[in-house]
Parts: structure tokens; C-alpha cells; sequence
């Protein structure tokens, strides 16, 4: 009765059955066939473990059937928007062990899978007039439609399955407490200082013996401390729930078969509270006014007998209660540390570190030279100066020892008030808790105070009358003549005598 379908075949014998993009059989309805009802919340179950119901919810179908047979079975059916949502459903329905249709109206063929990976088409159509007729490769049935199945009925009916691990979860939830109970649960909980909210619940009579509504008191907390979980869970008349999803909340110790958070049936208005062991579920279509929790409290009045209250007759400010100042060493890391204090046995190796110290720092730091020592100031950090004892800007002009904290532990405005300097003052707090004040003054930048006066002495310049005293030489030009070297004579080294130097003549002063 089905032929698989080939590639880039176009002509299909199914009413209402076509082609995708991708050359997959598709109608415009899915169908899963499962045999029972189990198998019908199996697969709900699987679905909604990681997917949302919400994108089927609007097409959504699900019809009690009964073939010739008369053997019942269910049909879960929705609209097939693309060969990818096909996919998924099917793989769910195989692991179930149901089965995949496609189609439009009533006759629907077998979904792809390996074997025919385009899906498959019926060559023969049955003639009838029956509600829905399936074409599978292993059968080919006939079904009536017997009736529709509500699914927010079907997951009510559901009893949840018992799981204590439930009963260790954090998070809001839901306590209910029969009438009775109500008063006491509230004072409990205010007495243990838990928020929440709290109102009445009514519910119609169980019985004819019942005189009226059945009240109970409803408490939504955002959490419940640890220790009292196990109390809220094993008190007889009181029950408490877990949030499953919107409106809908699970008694602590079960577990829904299925993931109510991906089925949005429930209105997020009124509140479901489905309880375990075979009980039916409280229903509320509207969740009711609800009020602070601690409004609620038992509230406690005086003996008559009480005296009137009485009236102050003048008010003092109360007496001081002062304790001293330490300074204790600490292990958290050091922050700030933007000043150091060099005693006067410091000063000289001060002198000397100065001539390796960079340009930066030598123009970012001041210094004050009082009879206690040096202190330095340097924005950017004093480490540049290996000098010292380093100290930690903890406020504005007040300064303590890096690697200590000061107890008590007071906030450093209030230290700084407690000091009782004045502004224009710097505070230094010492390992000993000793306070120094030195004047904002008296700081002057470092690269102005490390260069001391060099020694001088004036040069003073020579006369000039012996180098205007000395006498110009006049050289004079003759010529030769015709014998040039007639006038020579013989050279000392001939005769053997020492002849003087020849003179120039040198011309009187005042001619040239």
C-alpha cells in the first residue's frame, strides 16, 4: 500500500500530501499513533524534558480513537510546519513506540525514516467514511473518532511520583495550612523571622455534613530555611508545594511525570496545587488577596493593671564610654601606601639613596624635616623610597603604619573627628598608636629641598698693560740685486766658531 518516494519525484497519489524545499512528503497536519494512555504521558514526558509546548499548544489535538476492532488507541495530532519539527516529534513517538503520520484531512501516510528518507506515499486510497485512515508500511487502519482529550485534565489526573529529593530544594513555595493551623503557622514564622506572604483560600464543601466553605491558609515564601523543611513537609495538616511552572505548584516530596513549566496550560492568575498520594488537586481560578506576613501576627496587650506610661522629667546626654587607641599588625595586603617617616639616624642614608632616585619621583614628593625625622608625601606611592616606615593613606591627612589596622574598628571619619586636629594638619599614628601632627605647611617638594648651597669663589681678571707694552715687529723687503749671494758668508760649522743667532732689526717704537 506505500511506495518510498523518489529524488525530484513531483507527481504524490495522497490528498493533500506535497513536497518541502528540501524534497521531504509533507501535509499540513502531523499525527503520532500511540497504543495507551502510559505511552501518551511517556511521551510527554520525554518532549518536555527539553522542549516547550508552546509552539504546538495553538494546533494541538489529541482524540481518543477506536479501530474496527474495537481496540482504542490515541492519537496525538498537530499542525507539521516543517520537516525539522517532524523530526523531533517522530524520534520522540519511535522511542515510545509510537508511530508518525502526515497528511491533511483524514488520510495520513507513515512519516520518513531510514528506509525512505523522502517519506512515502499510499498507491491505493481506501474508499470510507471513517474519521481518520492511516497508511503504514507494516498496517493500514481505519479509525473513529471517539472523543477529544483536555490535556490540562489529563496532566491533573496524573498522579505525581513520590521523590524525597524534592524535599531538599531551595527556592519559593507554596504552604498551605488547615484552618486550625493558620493562627500558628503565621506566628511561627514571623517568630523566625521569615517574609512571605500570606492569605485565605476557599474551597467548596467536600461532603453535605460540611456547614460551609472549607477555609485554609495559604503562605508564599521566596525560600524556607533548611531546618525547616522537614517540619513543613511531615506536620499532619500542613502541605507544602513547589512551583512547577505558572499557576501550578507540586506537593514537596513528588514529582510531576511531566515538565509542567513546558506546558502552558495553567493560568498564571489563579493557582493549581497538586497534591501526592491519590488526593485531588486544590484549585484556586483566582490567587486571592494577599498580604505581609508579619500583619499578621499574634498581637499581645498589657494587664489592665499595667502602670501609665511614664514621662521623662529631663533628658542628659548620656556619659561617654571611651576606650584607647591600638594598633594592631595585620595580614591584608597593603593599599596606599603614599607616605614613609625617616628618623634622624635615616636622614644620611636619605642623602645618599637621593642621588639614585628618578626624575618622577624626586618631582612628585614632598617632604617636611621636623625634630622627629623627615616625612615624605607622594601621591603615586612612596615605594620609590626603600626608606623608612611606610604608612597608609586611610583618609584625608591622616595617615597609619602599612601592615597594621587600628581597633577599635571605627570608620576613619570618625578617627580623624576623634584626633581632634585641625584641617590644615597631617596626622601620622605611629606602631605605638602615638599621634603626630605636622603642618600642611611645612610639606615642600623634594627636588627643592635636596640640593644644598655649592661653594664659590670669585675670579677676579689680570691687567692687560705688559700685552699692550710689548713691541710690534716691522719686517722689511729689499731685493737682491744682481748677486744675490754675494753678501754670504761661511758657515759657522767651516770655521769652527760659534756664531750668534742672526737679529732682525727691529724698528724704534711708533715706526713702521
Amino acid at each position: 500500500m506505500l511506495e518510498r518516494i523518489a529524488l525530484h519525484q513531483t507527481r504524490l497519489r495522497t490528498p493533500g500530501l506535497g513536497l518541502e524545499g528540501k524534497g521531504v512528503a509533507l501535509g499540513a497536519k502531523g499525527l503520532v499513533l500511540l497504543p495507551s494512555i502510559d505511552r501518551l504521558v511517556a511521551w510527554f514526558s520525554v518532549y518536555t524534558r527539553e522542549h516547550s509546548l508552546e509552539d504546538l499548544m495553538p494546533s494541538l489535538e489529541i482524540q481518543l480513537v477506536r479501530s474496527k476492532l474495537g481496540t482504542r488507541e490515541i492519537t496525538l495530532g498537530f499542525a507539521a510546519e516543517s520537516s525539522d519539527r517532524m523530526d523531533r516529534l517522530a524520534e520522540t513517538a519511535r522511542l515510545v513506540g509510537g508511530f508518525t503520520f502526515t497528511g491533511t484531512s483524514r488520510h495520513f501516510v507513515q512519516y520518513r525514516d531510514a528506509g525512505a528518507p523522502f517519506g512515502y506515499d499510499a498507491t491505493q486510497l481506501i474508499s470510507t467514511d471513517a474519521g481518520l485512515v492511516l497508511y503504514h508500511d507494516k498496517f493500514t487502519q481505519v479509525y473513529e473518532l471517539e472523543k477529544a482529550v483536555d490535556l490540562r485534565a489529563l496532566l491533573l489526573r496524573l498522579m505525581p511520583h513520590v521523590d524525597p529529593g524534592t524535599l531538599a530544594e531551595g527556592g519559593p513555595r507554596f504552604i498551605v495550612a488547615e484552618q486550625g493551623l493558620g493562627p500558628a503557622l503565621i506566628h511561627y514564622l514571623v517568630r523566625s523571622r521569615v517574609d512571605g506572604e500570606v492569605a485565605v483560600g476557599e474551597w467548596p464543601p467536600e461532603s453535605a455534613f460540611d456547614e460551609g466553605p472549607i477555609r485554609r491558609t495559604i503562605v508564599r515564601l521566596a525560600d524556607l530555611p533548611p531546618r525547616m523543611r522537614p517540619l513543613m513537609a511531615t506536620t499532619p495538616g500542613i502541605t507544602s508545594f513547589l512551583p512547577a511552572g505558572p499557576g501550578v505548584a507540586v506537593q514537596m516530596g513528588y514529582r510531576h511525570p511531566v515538565a509542567l513549566r513546558a506546558c502552558p496550560v495553567f493560568d498564571p492568575n489563579g493557582l493549581v496545587l497538586i497534591r501526592g498520594g491519590g488526593s485531588d488537586p486544590w484549585t484556586l481560578e483566582r490567587t486571592p488577596q494577599m498580604g505581609d506576613l508579619r500583619a499578621f501576627a499574634r498581637v499581645e496587650l498589657r494587664g489592665e493593671e499595667a502602670p501609665e506610661e511614664l514621662t521623662a522629667i529631663g533628658a542628659h546626654r548620656p556619659a561617654e564610654v571611651r576606650v584607647p587607641l591600638r594598633v594592631v599588625p595585620s595580614v591584608a595586603a597593603w593599599r596606599n601606601v603614599t607616605a614613609t617617616w625617616v628618623t634622624l639616624e635615616q636622614l644620611t642614608l636619605l642623602r645618599r639613596i637621593a642621588y639614585a632616585l628618578p626624575n618622577q619621583t624626586i618631582a612628585r614628593t614632598q617632604i617636611a624635616v621636623t625634630p622627629r625625622g623627615a616625612f615624605l608625601r607622594c601621591p603615586a606611592g612612596i615605594e620609590a623610597i626603600p626608606l623608612g616606615t611606610f604608612f597608609v593613606e586611610i583618609h584625608p591627612n591622616l595617615f597609619i603604619p602599612a601592615g597594621y589596622d587600628v581597633i577599635p574598628a571605627v570608620a576613619p571619619e570618625v578617627l580623624y573627628r576623634a584626633l581632634g586636629a585641625a584641617s590644615s594638619q597631617v596626622l601620622f599614628i605611629d606602631p605605638l598608636a602615638s599621634a603626630y601632627a605636622v603642618d600642611d605647611a611645612a610639606f615642600a617638594p623634594l627636588e627643592t629641598m635636596i640640593l644644598e648651597s655649592a661653594s664659590w669663589e670669585p675670579l677676579v681678571g689680570q691687567a692687560i698693560e705688559l700685552a699692550l707694552a710689548e713691541h710690534l715687529v716691522d719686517l722689511k723687503l729689499e731685493g737682491l740685486g744682481a748677486f744675490p749671494m754675494g753678501a754670504a758668508e761661511v758657515p759657522p760649522a767651516a770655521t769652527g766658531q760659534t756664531v750668534p743667532p742672526p737679529q732682525l732689526p727691529v724698528a724704534p717704537a711708533g715706526q713702521k
